[in-house]
């Protein structure tokens, strides 16, 4: 739904109740607004294949071309992962328990089998990519390294001996491309995988050329006894300069039952395998190995460790040793029969064959080193090698790659959760130093993990993406400490370069301290270790050391340099020592405000980068003593910086700078100094005295001063400043010299008397010598003025003081707390007066205690021993709590138990004094329940409860608890007695501001009942967009699209409205009575429904009785309403949600009063005039009654036609619920049967070749003797199809034939079908033709007006692209769009179904056509019969037994009509080209065993008057509900009305007349006597005066109240095709991205800006020339019968699909055509989705030639076995021969053609077609 940005319309909605938390009211609507923008992704090398599984990965080396085998593909990619090639392999029909069929016949359970890559491999020397599959029993093929889409072998019909891959994808194969001497072999490993490959060995040496490619006849298999009892398990297979490795799992058939890890050798140039020997291997304390690498001189081996195999351990295993280990197994098994010295078995021949180890001479190993007939083989050692593990990770291992750089070793792991970690090796350990995620967080890395050529990057695949990934990521960090923390071995900082590089990027690397590296033992980056000083006057400039330990030894022409901020200094370097000048004052920078220094970078540069760098600051002495006003010499003194006092002159100085004869105090940095540091300063220690001073008390004041000696010789002037509130008050002070440096400062004594607000004022004192020279204060000083009366406002207060501040209670006057001196002796109380309460609180409490009662007042005690034991509340005593206590003002006492009811006053009574008892009474009562609302809530709670009952606000805290849960309470609400508890109540229309830029807007909603839900929407800020939309009811949040079936919230702009006078809004609107108000606007009904809208005039509301987008139309009073302010006009207010727009004022106007002639003219006129005036008067008045009265009818038609709108909405409705039972039914028989689509060839036979009925292209039938020239003909249509994959002659052949006069239109859509046809194997080439032709096309149009490009189907390139939208939309019509857009002609069907159709004249009630309409009120009854059913006839397919199929029929339905509505119903799950035909059976009655009428459309019974025949319906034959009919076949050929129609009448409104000599003259009518026009007066075969008189003709129009009905039940099914066909929410078919691509690409050529036009072009390019066709004639999809009124629906909807489609603004007036009217409303929204559909395939990513051109070769196989291509290339000779010398004639004046002897070809085509003689 739809609103006004500031309105608050109501969200009607129905839903279940459901809860949350957030907002506290119960029902609310929540919107989040202004989402930021997701944050760009950073860009990566990445390839992804969506949809697709990939398996390995294989690297060509000189090339760098990366190739991936995946499931049914072959990607070739660049070395930056750019797709430059790809391949289909399948899925194929297969099976793995078959060997490889050419007819599917030969393998039974064969079945459409996805091919996943086994086996991935370069051969370099001959460029070829090895690639086998899991099909076909695993063999492989070769195609070219340039282009893998070109195969060069793929057997035919391979032999046992070429199944090399394991056929399941599970079972891994590994093999290796080994060159020899003259050719390439191949060797493989792989596991055992199916019953079929026993025969398979596991390692076998394989040829890649010759005769039979892949076979391994003469070559040397690993021959296994039995492969089932060792199973092997291949890891990997890697080769060295002399040898190839296995590496694999198994177990032993006999010594070992357990599977171990082993590594197998062979001989490079061994093509029998004499020379294979294996050994275990063993990562100690690991299990079995998972993955490996061979790295120079080691070999890597990941195992898997810990509990169940969850972790890994990688071993390395020296290729010395291992060689060692193969040796001397070897030897053993040569010479020693494999027993070993202490005669044990270490050597065997193994794999169950006939071979033993032998005793031969000593010297065979080395005279053999490769074996030989003679030797033993296979050999297997006994005894393993063992390692240690170098490091341990906590996920299993499934790659290992490794990589020897600057002479250090680096290790790559990839796990199986896709994480690549990186791993330094250096001695016997093994360190991760980054981890990285690569794949998708589970998805295991693929042991194919390769290094490029130039060993800088490594491409990590998992099964859905290749990687690109840098083996050393430097330049990524910015700092020296970042490059060395990241601790990667390939990286280091290169100091004078200033950045993170590789060894080989430094230049000199070589040179000491050049190059560091985060391995070496001192691995601190270069630093400045010192600064002498560490911090200089800016006034002055002067020398700064550095001290850098490892400084590099520049060239002698090459120079460092200090950088102060922005101010440059030459460098003196002497060893680690660098001296620099700092700048001079006016170049350092200011001191910030509030700082005494400055501080700036200092960097140690080489040219423009720091080698160094710290920071340097300059200090300022005059700025210290300012920033410590209260001790400014001991700030001088005391800082950080070398600064000194200068007493006198009171300066901060640097250096010795004191003026002559002026004793200095130094900086506490100094050394060999006396006077120094800040106890040396002269100061004030403390007061002498007490510190507390009485208000309105002359005191006297004393301080403790020290270090005055340095005044000496000055004049002796001192004073004490107060610091009072306000003022700062100076007295006059002494010095009083004592021992040593000591002193005391007497002030003069002083009454002081401050506004106080505060029983206690801290006042600051200090002193100065003379006026402005301040001692500094060793501490913060402060004297204490304190007032007695300040809060001790009673005499238990005041008694309860502080003894040492004096204060006595003073009952002089007014009674108050005093300073004891101010209060006359004979006025002090020492008894104070009784105990005074005001107040208690609560008043009530439950009858068993222990409620906490505050007591408040006055002298309620001077401490809580005073009132421990004398409180008591009702008689029953009240225990104090001592932490609650306030001396005198008030008591906290829990309750005593007491009978319910008891009542009584609170009773204080302190010692001997008289009690004091409250004036309020203390109730025991306890809280009564009596009702809760609601009794239920969501389990996620918020609900808001209401608790009713008395006495609920019992005691001070009262608590709810819903069971065992808290209930929060809300205040109550009184008089009436409840309580509320839930969340508290919070502004319905706030807005929060959220974090990341989102805005919370809320609203309350209201509920009406249990399933519906009224909410207004929020008002938002303008133009902000819904980020999500919810409801929250209590604790239950609900998203609007999850409760709106998938519905977004939009907010639409606000309604304007213009003023109700054209004069301005302040001049008054004159209004009729009478008559309806009609207010002008934009965007009225966006969003917001008439009922929302109010409208008033003064205090009357004005009755809205229509709303449209543009006029809102309002049913004033009758009378002049009250103004609302009281006074003046009444106002004219439009409320609409949030939004209240004033329109001016309203002035009703009287009916004017009949003018009276003046006095003179009556006196002037005689009687007779009089008379005749009067006469004229009356006629006047009359005339203006009745227009006046047909204006009010006019404007009341509007009132009518919104309750006629109503009511067409409740028969939707109704209509609406019957179809969708109908169509929910439908989709579960789709279920079993499925949509009946045309086969493809069907399909594109009808697209290509419309209106032909069949098969366009049928051959002709051979002749006795014509198998020669047969022969011929074929040979010369084969060479004229190689002819055509010729560019230029085709390009030639179109251009030529277009430029024919005489060559129609017809003559190009046929041509352009049959080049279609011809070239579908060809795809890719078709569309570059059709691709150039646009091209050419375009520049022609350009010139003239591009805007009629594509509008028609004028030339051979339009039907081209037709074409080629047809066969590249099949998958999508199929897969997406087929569904809905069967869905709406079923129901289409069903609608019209269900009402009566006129036989003859083709009109129906039930129609979207008002041409097909009929108008005329016919009743008819609904009547369902039981259809007797035989065996395997529709729905009683399978069954031997006759059934009963009900079927619903009309009674008003003709024969003809009852048995096809009985077909389509019986047969509704088969094809309509299977079914039988309606005029092949007789539609038999049944009643009783014996009684058979057989019905039909026209026999004797048939009623015919006044020369008008009526056809026969049920009625006639008086058919009951529920009667049993039977379909038999017809007996004889009698003719039906619908043959005959299809002979007589083919156009729908021609009457049909029987001329036949019985019936000469008569005219058939089946529900109404049809005209000969729509509405004439005559007819064919009789007037009107011949029709039956009673019968009334209705008015037409109020039967257009159908086509509402109609297109309001249709809306849904009409709405889901669009959606279908105009949606991007599922992939664009790649055809259509790469024509828009083409189309934008053509427009930007040619300078085509206007949007417009490439709206246009799209538009006539695919939504007209193809949905539209495809809306049209649902025929050229599905296997359905069209009748004529579903077709004439169709065409409306297609029509709306076509305005839909336009640009230009779409206006409906009067005159407008009623199928136009019909969709006016929903045209507007179309056309949005139109250009949203436009707009987001513009902004997808471009459809790459690559992906296009495989896309179509895919598509190229679904027609090459047509049988017609040799009859579409005969026809399309036919027509060269027409213009056979024109052709001729541009072939030979074509330069290019010349060459390619293009004509000579042409000719020579002819000479075999046709036996024509050519000049060859």
């Amino acid at each position: 739904m739809c609103h006004a940005a500031q309105e608050t319309p109501l969200l009607h909605h129905f839903t279940a109740p459901v809860m949350a938390r957030w907002p506290p009211f119960g029902l609310c609507l929540l919107l989040l607004l202004l989402s930021p923008p997701p944050l760009p992704l950073t860009g990566a090398h990445r390839f992804s294949a969506p949809n697709t599984t990939l398996n390995h990965l294989a690297l060509a080396p000189g090339r760098g071309t990366l190739y991936v085998g995946a499931v049914n593909r072959l990607f070739q990619l660049s070395p930056e992962l750019q797709l430059e090639a790809v391949a289909v392999t399948g899925p194929v029909i297969d099976s793995p328990d078959c060997v490889p069929f050419r007819d599917p016949t030969e393998c039974p359970q064969a079945q459409l089998t996805d091919n996943a890559n086994q086996l991935l491999l370069v051969s370099s020397r001959a460029q070829e990519l090895v690639a086998c599959g899991q099909v076909r029993q695993g063999v492989c093929e070769t195609r070219r390294l340039g282009d893998v889409a070109e195969v060069l072998y793929q057997a035919e019909d391979p032999g046992d001996g070429q199944f090399v891959a394991a056929n399941t994808p599970g079972v891994a194969t590994v093999g290796l491309v080994v060159p020899l001497p003259g050719r390439d072999l191949l060797l493989v490993a792989r596991g055992l995988a199916g019953k079929l490959s026993a025969g398979v060995p596991p390692l076998a040496i394989r040829q890649l050329a010759g005769s039979q490619p892949f076979s391994s006849e003469g070559l040397g298999r690993l021959v296994v006894g039995d492969f089932s009892d060792y199973n092997n398990s291949y890891v990997g297979a890697f080769a060295d300069a002399r040898s190839a490795y296995f590496v694999f799992r198994r177990r032993g058939a006999r010594a070992q039952a357990e599977y171990r890890s082993y590594v197998a050798r062979v001989c490079l140039g061994d093509t029998n395998l004499y020379s294979y020997v294996e050994v275990p291997l063993a990562c100690q304390g690991q299990g079995l190995i998972q993955a490996a690498f061979l790295a120079p001189g080691t070999l890597l081996g990941a195992f898997a460790a810990g509990p169940r195999g969850t972790q890994a351990a990688l071993c390395a295993f020296p290729m010395a040793e291992l060689g060692a280990s193969m040796e001397q197994a070897r030897r053993l098994c040569y010479t020693a029969g494999g027993r070993g010295p202490s005669g044990a078995e270490e050597a065997t021949v193994e794999y169950g064959v006939t071979s033993r180890c032998v005793t031969l001479p000593l010297d065979s190993p080395e005279s053999y080193p490769c074996g030989d007939e003679h030797t033993p083989s296979p050999i297997a050692g006994r005894q393993p090698l063992e390692v240690q593990p170098l490091l341990k990770l906590g996920q299993p291992v499934s790659a290992v790659a490794a990589l020897q750089a600057d002479g250090h070793m680096i290790a790559f792991l990839g796990d199986t959760q896709g994480q690549l970690h990186k791993v330094f090796l250096h001695g016997s350990q093994g360190q991760v130093y980054h981890s990285q995620q690569v794949g998708l967080p589970g998805s295991a890395i693929s042991p194919d993990l390769l290094l490029d050529s130039s060993g800088s990057h490594l491409y990590v695949l998992t099964a859905h993406q290749v990687d690109r990934i840098p083996v050393a990521a430097c330049p990524q960090f910015p700092d020296c400490a970042s490059c060395l923390q990241a601790q990667d071995p390939l990286c280091g900082w290169c100091v004078l370069q200033g950045r993170c590089t590789r060894k080989g990027q430094c230049g000199r690397a070589g040179q000491l301290n050049q190059w560091l590296w985060s391995y070496e033992e001192d691995r601190h980056c270069l630093h400045i270790q010192s600064l002498l000083p560490g911090h200089h006057p800016r006034q002055e400039q002067g020398q700064v050391t550095l001290s850098v330990p490892r400084l590099p030894i520049l060239d002698a022409d090459e120079y460092f340099h200090c950088a102060f901020g922005d101010y440059d200094s030459l460098a003196h370097v002497e060893g680690p020592h660098v001296a620099c000048v700092t700048p001079p004052q006016d170049q350092v920078p200011l001191n910030p405000p509030g700082t005494d220094h400055v501080t700036v970078p200092l960097a140690l540069m080489f040219e423009d980068v720091a080698v160094a760098a710290t920071n340097f600051s300059f200090y300022d002495c005059s700025a210290v003593q300012a920033l410590e006003a209260a001790a400014p010499c001991r700030a001088c003194v005391g800082s950080i910086w070398r600064c000194h006092w200068c007493p006198q002159s009171s300066h901060c100085v640097y250096g010795e700078h004191c003026p002559e004869g002026e004793r200095t105090i130094y900086s506490a940095q100094e050394v060999d100094v006396q006077v120094r540091g800040p106890g040396a300063c002269p100061q004030v220690e403390g007061l002498a005295g007490p510190h507390l001073v009485p208000v309105g008390w002359e005191s006297h004041l004393a301080l403790r001063v020290r270090n005055l000696q340095h005044f000496r010789g000055l004049p002796a002037s001192f004073h004490c400043w107060l610091e009072l509130p306000g003022e700062l008050r100076g007295l006059p002070a002494t010095l009083e010299e004592t021992a040593g440096d000591s002193g005391l400062i007497h002030c003069q004594a002083h009454q002081f008397y401050p506004s106080m607000s505060q029983r206690e004022l801290p006042v600051p004192i200090y002193v100065t010598q003379g006026e402005a020279q301040r001692l500094d204060n060793t501490h913060a000083l402060y004297v204490i003025l304190y007032d007695c009366a300040m809060g001790h406002p009673d005499c238990s207060h005041c008694q309860a003081a502080n003894r040492s501040l004096g204060c006595l209670w003073c009952a002089d006057g007014q009674p108050a707390c005093r300073y004891g001196p101010l209060c006359p002796p004979g006025a002090v109380e020492l008894l104070c007066p009784a105990p005074s309460i005001d107040a208690v609180e609560p008043l009530t409490g439950p009858p068993e205690g222990g409620l906490a009662l505050t007591i408040l007042g006055s002298n309620l005690g001077r401490a809580f021993a005073d009132v421990q034991y004398a409180v008591s509340v009702a008689s029953r005593p009240c225990n104090p709590e001592p932490s609650l206590y306030r001396t005198s003002a008030r008591i906290v006492c829990v309750t005593s138990p007491a009978p319910n009811g008891t009542t009584g006053p609170v009773r204080v009574a302190i010692k001997s004094q008289p009690p004091g008892i409250s004036s309020q009474h203390f109730t025991y009562q306890d809280p009564v329940l009596l009702s809760l609302s609601p009794r239920w809530g969501p389990q996620a709670g918020g609900t808001q409860l209401t608790i009713r009952g008395q006495h609920l606000q019992t005691g001070g805290n009262t608590s709810a608890f819903v069971g065992g849960q808290p209930c929060p309470m809300a205040q109550p609400q009184d008089p009436q007695p409840r309580r509320r508890c839930g969340a508290p109540a919070a502004d319905p229309q706030a807005c929060i501001q959220l974090g990341g830029g989102l805005l919370q807007c809320s609203t309350v909603c209201s509920v009406n009942s249990s399933s519906l839900l009224l909410c207004r929407s929020p008002a938002v800020p303008d133009r902000a967009r819904p980020q999500r939309v919810f409801f929250t009811l209590d604790n239950v949040q609900v998203d609007f699209a999850s409760a709106s079936g998938g519905q977004g919230f939009l907010y639409q702009p606000n309604p304007r409205l213009a003023p109700l006078s054209r004069e301005g809004p302040a001049r008054p609107y004159r209004l009729k009575p009478g008559h309806v108000l009609d207010v002008e606007g934009e965007g009225l009904n966006l969003g917001i429904s008439k009922e929302e809208v109010r409208v008033h005039i003064g205090r009357g509301e004005c009755l809205v009785k229509t709303l449209t987008r543009t006029h809102l139309y309002c049913e004033p009073p009758a009378h002049a309403p009250q103004p609302a302010n009281g006074s003046g006009l009444p106002q004219f207010v439009v409320q609409m949600g949030n939004v209240q727009l004033a329109l001016g004022p309203v002035q009703y106007e009287a009916e004017p009063p009949l003018s009276a002639f003046p006095m003179e003219a009556q006196a002037g006129v005689g009687m007779g005039a009089a008379v005749l005036i009067a006469a004229v008067l009356l006629l006047t008045l009359m005339y203006r009654h009745k227009s006046k009265q047909a204006l009010r009818d006019y404007q009341k038609v509007l009132v009518q036609l919104e309750s006629l709108e109503t009511g067409v909405g409740d028969q939707c409705r109704k209509e609406f619920t019957d179809l969708m039972t109908e169509m929910t039914d439908l989709s579960s028989d789709l279920e079993a049967s499925g949509i009946p689509f045309l086969d493809y060839r069907t399909y594109a036979e009808r697209a290509f070749f419309p209106g032909h009925g069949g098969c366009p292209l049928q051959p002709k039938p051979e002749g006795p003797g014509e198998d020669g020239h047969c022969a011929t003909v074929r040979q010369g249509l084969t060479q004229l199809s190689n002819l055509l994959n010729s560019k230029l002659f085709l390009l030639t052949l179109i251009h030529t034939l277009e430029e024919q006069p005489s060559f129609s239109q017809r003559d190009r859509c046929h041509v352009a079908s049959l080049l279609s046809l011809a070239l579908h194997g060809k795809l890719e080439y078709l569309t570059d033709i059709m691709r150039t032709l646009l091209g050419d096309l375009a520049a022609h149009y350009v010139h003239r007006n591009p805007k009629l490009m594509l509008r028609r189907t004028e030339t051979m390139v339009e039907k081209l692209l037709t074409n080629w939208l047809s066969i590249c939309l099949y998958a999508f019509l199929r897969e997406v769009a087929g569904e809905p857009l069967y869905m709406l002609f079923r129901a289409i069907q069903y609608q019209v179904d269900k009402g009566p159709v006129d036989a003859v004249t083709g009109k129906a009630k039930r129609t979207l056509n008002d041409s097909r309409l009929l108008r005329e009120d016919v009743e008819f009854q609904p009547l369902t019969l039981m259809v007797l059913v035989g065996p395997g006839a529709g729905g009683a397919a399978g069954s031997s037994e006759t059934q009963r199929v009900p079927a619903r029929v009309l009674d008003t339905d003709t024969i003809t009509q009852v048995k096809e509505k009985v077909l389509d119903q019986v047969y509704k799950g088969t094809p309509f080209s299977q079914r039988p035909s309606v005029h092949a059976l007789d539609l038999e009655w049944r009643s009783g065993l014996a009684g058979h009428l057989t019905l039909s459309d026209e026999d004797l019974t048939s009623v015919t008057q006044n020369h008008w025949k009526r056809l026969n319906t049920l009625q006639h034959y008086k058919v009951p509900d529920g009667a049993t009919v039977g379909l038999v076949p017809q007996l004889h050929s009698g003719s039906t009305i619908s043959q005959s129609l299809a002979q007589r009448c083919p156009l729908g409104e021609n009457i049909p007349t029987l001329e036949d000599g019985e019936e000469g003259g008569l005219c058939l009518w089946h529900l109404v006597k049809a005209t000969e026009e729509p509405e004439g007066a005559k007819v064919r075969c009789s007037s009107l005066r011949e029709r039956e008189p009673a019968r009334a003709k209705a008015i037409p129009e109020i039967y257009l109240t159908r086509l509402l009905s109609m297109k309001g039940t249709l809306q849904k099914f009409v709405d889901d095709t669009f959606q279908a066909i105009l949606s991007v929410n599922r992939p664009i078919p790649i055809a259509v991205k790469y024509l828009f691509d083409l189309l934008d690409e053509l427009a930007e050529k040619h300078g085509i800006e206007d949007p417009g036009t490439l709206h246009i072009w799209k538009t006539n390019s695919l939504l007209l020339r193809f949905w539209v066709n495809a809306l049209k004639n649902p025929q050229l999809i599905f296997d359905v019968r069209v009748s004529d009124n579903v077709d004439a629906i169709l065409a409306v909807i297609a029509q709306t699909f076509i305005d839909s489609c336009t640009t230009s603004e779409h206006k409906v007036g009067r005159d407008s055509p009623v199928n136009k009217l019909l969709y006016a409303r929903e045209i507007p929204r179309y056309k949005q989705m139109v250009e949203r559909y436009y707009a987001d395939i513009r902004q997808s990513s471009p459809a790459s030639y690559q992906e296009m051109n495989s896309a179509l070769a895919e598509l190229s196989g679904n027609y090459t076995s047509a049988p017609h291509c040799l009859e579409a290339l005969q026809e399309l000779y036919n027509h060269i021969h027409r213009y056979y010398d024109q052709i001729i004639s541009a072939l030979e004046e074509d330069p290019v053609g010349q060459k390619l002897q293009l004509a000579c070809r042409l000719q020579q085509v002819a000479a075999l077609v046709e036996n024509k003689v050519t000049d060859l």
